[in-house]
């Protein structure tokens, strides 16, 4: 098992932004993004880190970028450490496997959001307003269950410990112009679609997601991380069942925990068991594997047992 690195330390390299879980660093002509082990719920960062969380969450990108590339371009320029500027070498050991050479983007200030499924935070307030993100949706529907169509429900970008918020096309439109904003609903869900059609192939549902995308030369390009656990709900296909919370390969499971306890939801974090650590690790494990390769869950489930 690989150490657990809750976050990167390349002192000669200059660091421009830590988030929730990843480090970014500039390189001169590119940015260097270094996926830690650190992960967040209700926007709050977890004392504990997932053994391995920052592999999968990259190649699970790798995967997805390279899927859509058609349909958009992103940032990457390589994730191969031989590839960077020969600075970072030294700090293989730290970034190889975890880490991706990137475009540097102007990132737009909302983070698009679409979803499939009603679930989260969404079920609630569809329970409390007949609504999801303000929009209102049929009466009668049951906790997870498809909607009637995919909807665009994009969200502020908060600031570290701060929490996202919700808000409304014409917000969008305010923020990054009409056509931008058109622009960045329409790709969000061409992206949603497919990927929910090729993970449909391997067992897999994916409930909701959400993307980042900046401009670079000009143009709208696909950026950060792409359909990863951290992203997005997946659920197994064979499982599924409308009508209560479904089995999931995502931080769900951790999501899950936290509601049963005593806490506010607020920093600092409260502490978290071996046990849950453990399983929220082979969460991300059963993902990577599930996702890249063909439909394979049933020897994953075999092997996690």
């Amino acid at each position: 098992m690989m150490p657990v690195v809750m976050q990167s330390d390349c002192p000669e390299l200059k660091l421009v932004n830590q988030g929730k879980v990843r480090d970014l660093y500039d390189v001169g002509e590119y940015l260097l993004i270094v996926t830690s082990d650190r992960i967040s719920a209700f926007d709050v960062i977890m004392k504990e880190g997932i053994p391995q969380k920052g592999y999968v969450l990259t190649e699970i990108s790798k995967y997805w970028f390279e899927q859509m590339k058609d349909i958009i371009p992103n940032h990457i320029i390589s994730t191969n450490v031989d590839d960077y500027p020969e600075i970072t070498h030294q700090y293989r050991d730290q970034i190889e496997g975890r880490s991706m050479l990137v475009k540097k983007a102007k990132p737009l200030p909302v983070e698009c959001i679409v979803r499939g499924y009603i679930s989260g935070s969404g079920w609630k307030e569809y329970q409390e307003k007949g609504s999801l993100c303000g929009i209102q949706l049929p009466k009668g529907l049951k906790q997870s269950e498809q909607l009637p169509e995919v909807i665009f429900t994009p969200s502020t970008k908060a600031e570290l410990g701060e929490h996202d918020e919700n808000i409304s096309f014409d917000v969008v439109e305010e923020l990054c112009g009409a056509e931008l904003a058109a622009q960045v609903r329409d790709v969000t869900i061409a992206i949603y679609e497919r990927a929910r059609k090729i993970a449909a192939t391997k067992g897999i549902i994916i409930a909701d997601t959400k993307f980042e995308f900046g401009i670079f030369e000009g143009k709208l390009i696909w950026i950060d991380e792409a359909l990863t656990p951290d992203s997005s709900r997946f659920w197994p296909k064979d499982e599924y069942q409308p009508g209560g919370a479904q089995p999931s390969f995502d931080k769900q499971f951790l999501r899950d925990y936290l509601e049963t306890l005593d806490w506010d939801k607020t920093a600092p974090a409260p502490e978290l068991p071996k046990d849950i650590v453990e399983k929220t690790g082979h969460k991300y494990m059963e993902a990577v594997v599930v996702v890249i390769t063909n439909n394979c869950l049933p020897v994953m489930r075999a092997y996690l047992c």
